[in-house]
């Protein structure tokens, strides 16, 4: 599905299911220089049980045309101007480490276009270190040598993929290979700048799941504390055998958590 935002094309991965008005809208975004791929099981089981799945490439990342903005806070404005214009409002928002950042700072400003939010692998503040930007702005392998090193737990190391014979972190690098040259940098520095999310989420109104995986070491469940301290709806589902890429570590539980929470949201409706 493509949609048209600033006068750029933007992709959604739909399941493979079409858009239908008149069922409740889900938007996954992904995290910094990834891409809707990242979602493939969650977005096809959910498309087939009842709501509009769309997972996003966020401008320049992939499919997706445009200039990738420069902070969470414009990235949020982006966000908010797709919902729009995919006819997709209220939707239910899920983003995953810098997409979690995004689509709570999307919530805070547009309300009016969000019944629920799902944070993954969310923290209160996602600070970078030097080294690790140093190398994605020199397009050096080794910045998603790190980030997928740093992104997976015990096992994913040393297998861990439902799919017999896909390596994961083996798979997560290949994809931060194909990041346009420039975009990593561009998205670990937005995250790095970003200081919102408590403020951000004191003024989210709608039930929050925050989805956390247990052996994460990029935003440890303790980091998301001051965002949990200031929410008034939140829910906490803790992923046990996972780091921080549950969608991919653990696809069948994250999948599970994902649908039983938006049945609740729809149920609440």
């Amino acid at each position: 599905m493509i949609v048209t935002v600033d006068d750029a094309d933007t992709y959604l991965s739909d399941g493979g299911q079409a858009f239908d008005p008149t069922k409740p809208s889900v938007i996954f975004v992904h995290g910094a220089g990834m891409d809707h791929t990242i979602w493939g099981q969650q977005t096809r089981f959910t498309a087939h049980r009842g709501f509009n799945t769309l997972a996003v490439d966020l401008p320049g990342h992939f499919r997706s045309a445009g200039l990738p903005p420069k902070s969470i806070e414009s990235y949020a404005d982006w966000l908010n101007r797709l919902i729009e214009a995919a006819g997709a409002a209220p939707a239910i928002l899920v983003g995953h480490s810098m997409g979690a950042l995004i689509v709570l700072e999307a919530a805070a400003r547009r309300p009016d276009l969000c019944r629920g939010l799902v944070l993954a692998g969310v923290s209160a503040r996602m600070r970078v270190h030097p080294d690790l930007i140093a190398a994605a702005e020199e397009n050096r392998i080794l910045a998603p040598e790190l980030m997928t090193a740093w992104g997976h737990g015990p096992a994913a190391h040393r297998g861990g993929n439902i799919a017999s014979g896909v390596w994961l972190v083996g798979g997560a690098l290949r994809l931060l290979e194909r990041a346009a040259p420039g975009l990593i940098a561009n998205d670990l520095k937005a995250c790095g700048a970003y200081e919102g999310a408590p403020e951000a989420a004191a003024k989210v109104n709608v039930p929050v799941l925050i989805l956390a995986g247990a052996f994460d070491k990029m935003t440890p469940v303790k980091a998301a504390g001051p965002i949990v301290d200031a929410l008034d709806d939140r829910r906490l589902h803790l992923v046990e055998n996972s780091g921080h890429m549950m969608m991919l570590e653990a696809q069948q539980e994250t999948r599970e958590a994902l649908l039983t929470f938006f049945q609740s949201l729809t149920a609440e409706a």
